[in-house]
């Protein structure tokens, strides 16, 4: 019976339409024509939404295609007319994404011909000023400024390196001296390639000769006076008071395989996430240290600070045996889930040690024992906004003022925990790292003197022949710190050079804090002593 009204419904209209036809907006304009046309105009815009929507079909097959076939360089462009009545949104910068191609590099053994090498500086964004710390870059050029940097310094720089990266129109060329430890060549090779894909045509043609070894090896004092030899320009990971090597950011920023640290981007977002699991008053109310004392007499005895049944130092530490936590599979080594406590211990080891960063991004104060070296960025934090300051020479005590002192002062404590996670955050972001290798290298190859060349043992470095032949978590941390393409926006902008007078300012008003805070520790020890 209902097939049957609805036919009665179609045929008392008259036009062979259904009803609710009648109701639309179309109605009125139809009912004055002759039966004849209106068959007419309803088949032409029938055959017409027929070829729209064929031609959109083939659109969208065409885009969705297997990225096998996709030629190597691919441009998104989005498109902003209406799409079924939807919008979809511009990218006014015309997003460029550059696939990886293993099938082709393992068939050629050779990198890629067609990779972006330039890119049009107009089309870029604005970006914002530098973090201060940049400025420091400035200042390790400084022994290079006037007298710019000749073949025969570049040359001298070998005598320690672990490789040599020459970099072309854009693309790196390496020569191998001696294999770093672990995969400390390896990585820092693979953030320099993301660099160039992150900024093609940018980073100037240059050689530059690294050490991947902790300490700095270019003293200051062989290369001053009127008959010294100018320095040679050699990169490593930390620098000190009494050398002048080029500081860079550390391999572990792209990740640390051997025992399982993630690259930056990712750690990152994990360090913020785990701050939120217990807040700072919840934490434990000591000072927490998790690390190697072996590889330095300085962590060794920090050791002897450790909780026993006849001391109390208000620290908390432990020995970490990397052979066992590998074993284990790293169950507790995880960074993320070490912010349990609401002061975290920071001390060197050989030299400068890579913890510094996931210890200051933890929210809790870190308690910094002095340290001899700096990295890329430590130049820009501040005692007692950043850090508190502990003593190298009496560790135990320091310690132990410094945790009751928070304790009892716990906003002012909890005040610079958070400075110290926000600047973490906010100024050591990946994008800024990028940033900061961008500038050092920029403003290093403006200096060169000579045109930079090949030697017959330079092979060509790219993604590729790095990334296709990686296995394991080599090469899951190197797809995750992948650069897809080129960036939207311009570096960041650098910050002017220190001026005499503010630099000695800055350096002063440093000093003047961990005084205070050794006068503070002073006068609670000695009315200690007295009660």
């Amino acid at each position: 019976m209902r097939e049957k009204n609805i036919m009665v419904e179609h045929e008392n209209n008259g036009w062979g339409l259904p009803r609710h036809f009648r109701d639309g907006i179309w109605w009125q304009f139809i009912k004055t024509l002759s039966r004849s046309t209106v068959l007419v105009v309803f088949s032409v815009v029938l055959i017409v939404g027929a070829l729209f929507y064929t031609r959109m079909l083939d659109t969208h097959q065409l885009l969705s295609r297997d990225s096998s076939t996709k030629p190597l360089l691919t441009s998104k462009i989005y498109d902003t007319r209406p799409f079924l009545g939807h919008e979809i949104p511009k990218n006014p910068h015309n997003q460029i994404e550059i696939p990886l191609d293993c099938n082709t590099h393992n068939l050629t053994k050779s990198c890629p011909t067609n990779y972006p090498t330039t890119k049009d500086n107009d089309d870029l964004s604005p970006s914002a000023t530098c973090p201060d710390y940049f400025r420091w870059i400035h200042e390790d050029l400084r022994p290079w400024a006037h007298i710019g940097i000749t073949k025969e310094m570049v040359d001298r720089a070998k005598e320690t390196a672990n490789f040599k990266l020459v970099i072309l129109n854009g693309k790196a060329y390496l020569e191998t001296y001696e294999k770093a430890f672990q995969t400390r060549d390896t990585f820092t090779l693979w953030g320099i390639l993301q660099l160039l894909r992150r900024y093609p045509g940018m980073v100037p043609d240059m050689e530059l000769v690294f050490d991947c070894v902790d300490w700095p090896v270019v003293p200051m004092d062989r290369y001053s006076g009127p008959d010294a030899m100018d320095p040679p320009p050699l990169f490593r990971y930390c620098g000190n008071d009494v050398t002048m090597d080029l500081v860079f950011p550390d391999w572990s920023f792209w990740g640390w395989p051997e025992v399982n640290i993630k690259p930056w981007d990712i750690l990152l977002r994990e360090l913020k996430e785990g701050n939120t699991r217990k807040s700072w008053l919840n934490r434990e109310p000591y000072g927490y240290w998790k690390g190697n004392p072996e590889v330095a007499e300085t962590r060794q005895d920090l050791m002897k600070c450790n909780v026993s049944d006849t001391q109390e130092w208000n620290a908390r530490l432990y020995a970490q045996d990397w052979g066992k936590e590998s074993q284990q599979g790293y169950k507790q080594s995880d960074l993320a889930s070490q912010c349990t406590h609401r002061y975290k211990v920071y001390i060197e080891g050989s030299a400068w040690s890579v913890s510094e960063k996931y210890i200051l991004a933890c929210d809790s104060v870190t308690l910094l024992v002095k340290p001899h070296y700096y990295d890329f960025f430590t130049r820009g934090l501040n005692p007692l906004h950043h850090y508190w300051p502990i003593k190298e020479d009496d560790k135990c005590k320091s310690i132990k003022y410094a945790v009751d002192w928070g304790n009892s002062h716990k906003e002012e404590a909890q005040n610079i925990g958070k400075a110290a996670s926000n600047f973490i955050q906010e100024e050591l972001k990946m994008d800024y790292v990028y940033d900061y290798m961008f500038h050092l290298l920029n403003s290093y190859g403006k200096l060169f003197t000579y045109t930079p060349s090949l030697s017959p043992e330079a092979t060509e470095l790219c993604v590729e022949s790095m990334v296709c032949k990686a296995e394991g978590r080599e090469k899951k941390f190197m797809m995750e710190s992948l650069v897809k393409g080129p960036s939207n926006t311009k570096p960041c902008t650098m910050p002017p050079p220190y001026d005499p007078p503010s630099l000695h300012a800055q350096l002063k008003g440093k000093n003047s804090s961990i005084e205070q805070v050794e006068s503070w520790e002073k006068s609670y020890w000695d009315k200690n002593m007295k009660s």
